[in-house]
């Protein structure tokens, strides 16, 4: 209020000061009564008054309210800053005429209840802001915490899960946005660790059992050599066995050494442009010996000269793993195909042999997962991490030769 009441004689007197300036050039050339007619026009509530004889010369208020206030207040103190008339106060302002010797004065009036309104309206429509501050406050606190702050709780106590291997219980949450994102990555990990888990464990059994037998069947043989009870023939037989036992163990720990050497650090990779023509002739070439003693036929075939960018050496050997598999399952045929579409290259070993049964497709590229003539296992799990490592994807179906059908792709 006390601000509002000194704003509102700033502006009094800002009204005043111009009233003063046109009354102070028309005062003495017209009358009273039209000095009258001219203020009632200005709709102020207002009164000339004469310092000098004390009295009220106009006002624009009637006669009894300005007998009133001149029987109320004491117009002669001009110290006073508020008014009193019947139950209300009026805040007022007082303009001197220039000359000051004339000792005319403007009094201008506004009564306090008008500066009431005011305040109350003002007071209104801060509570209205407030409430529709406080309920858009609580809109956005209720749209941010369903939107980021419990999503995130739930992702973490799923990464809680994941840390404490509770993989069973792992369930996608509901999120929008980038959180949705993470949250989908998040899921999609601990599938993919779940999985590396769940194979690492395969491999470390099928490992053990791997190495356990060849290891008892040398076991064996050398405790009989060593204690004397086979015969000549025997024991030819037996180091014959033992000699064999002896390469497949060393093949096996070699082939685990590349895929773990694959896995645990990346090799040096040299990638080069490598004519698909020039790469296929060197599959045949290394693989011809072993069709010839299986009693297949190797075949290519190329839809048109292409290049592709891989380092030779690495492609090779996932490719001669893959055909060296296929020569072993085959009845008579392997073909290698090769061909560009759109933005891919695609290489393709199939056979003609039995094919593979569905209940092996999903784990035939893990570690010592094999057919009925597989010798260790892991030249398919060695072809992929080299396939992957050079950037492609492989993958694995039905021939329409009715055996396997390997499927390599790379981006261009």
């Amino acid at each position: 209020m006390a601000l509002l009441s000194q704003d509102e004689q700033r502006q009094l007197e800002q009204k005043g000061e111009i009233l003063v300036n046109v009354l102070s050039e028309r005062y003495d050339t017209q009358q009273p009564s039209q000095l009258q007619e001219f203020l009632k026009q200005q709709d102020l509530q207002l009164f000339l008054y004469d310092r000098t004889q004390g009295t009220i010369l106009l006002s624009t208020l009637p006669d009894q309210v300005t007998q009133g206030f001149y029987h109320e207040n004491d117009f002669s103190d001009t110290s006073q800053q508020l008014w009193e008339y019947g139950p209300d106060k009026f805040v007022i302002s007082r303009i001197l005429f220039y000359p000051e010797r004339t000792n005319l004065e403007l009094i201008l009036l506004t009564p306090m209840s008008d500066l009431r309104s005011v305040q109350h309206d003002f007071f209104v429509r801060l509570l209205i802001v407030f409430i529709v501050g406080a309920a858009a406050a609580i809109l956005i606190s209720y749209f941010l915490t369903n939107r980021l702050v419990t999503p995130l709780t739930r992702l973490n106590k799923q990464l809680k899960k994941i840390e404490n291997r509770d993989f069973e219980n792992i369930k996608p949450i509901e999120a929008t946005g980038e959180i949705k994102d993470v949250a989908q990555s998040v899921y999609d990990m601990a599938n993919e660790l779940e999985r590396y888990i769940r194979t690492q464990q395969m491999f470390f059994q099928n490992a053990s059992h791997e190495l356990k037998t060849p290891l008892m069947t040398i076991q064996g043989y050398a405790e009989g050599i060593k204690e004397k009870v086979f015969d000549e023939e025997e024991t030819e037989k037996g180091l014959d066995v033992m000699v064999t036992e002896v390469a497949r163990l060393k093949k096996i720990i070699n082939e685990m050494t590349v895929l773990a050497k694959l896995d645990s650090e990346q090799e040096v990779y040299r990638p080069e442009h490598v004519q698909i023509h020039d790469f296929m002739k060197h599959i045949i070439e290394r693989t011809v010996p072993l069709a010839n003693e299986e009693n297949v036929n190797i075949t290519y075939d190329v839809d048109k000269p292409f290049t592709f960018f891989v380092d030779e050496e690495k492609m090779l050997r996932a490719v001669l793993n893959l055909v060296v598999n296929g020569i072993r399952y085959a009845n008579s045929e392997v073909k290698l195909t090769a061909w560009q579409e759109k933005q891919q290259i695609i290489l393709t070993v199939e056979d003609d042999g039995a094919g593979i049964s569905e209940d092996l497709i999903p784990n035939i590229f893990h570690r010592f997962v094999k057919g009925q003539s597989g010798e260790t296992g892991l030249g398919l799990a060695i072809a992929r991490a080299l396939v992957e490592q050079s950037g492609g994807k492989i993958t694995v179906g039905h021939s329409k030769h009715g055996g396997a059908l390997f499927k390599i792709t790379f981006e261009k």
